[in-house]
């Protein structure tokens, strides 16, 4: 079901949003706001390849 590439893009989504979260509490709120960002975008990359590679057959 999962791939292992899979599991990377999850792993940077959590490290991400832990990251964002940690710079939040600890006053860095402009940092926090930066990395939170990152979140969607590595979700949306994520998701694009995985559509690519069942598109191409690679499944």
């Amino acid at each position: 079901m999962f791939k292992t590439s899979d599991l990377f893009i999850l792993l940077a989504v959590a490290v991400s949003f832990m990251v964002s979260g940690f710079s939040y509490f600890n006053g860095l709120e402009m940092q926090a706001l930066f990395t939170a960002i990152w979140v969607p975008s590595i979700l949306a990359f994520g998701i694009y390849f995985k559509l690519s590679a069942l598109a191409a057959g690679k499944g």
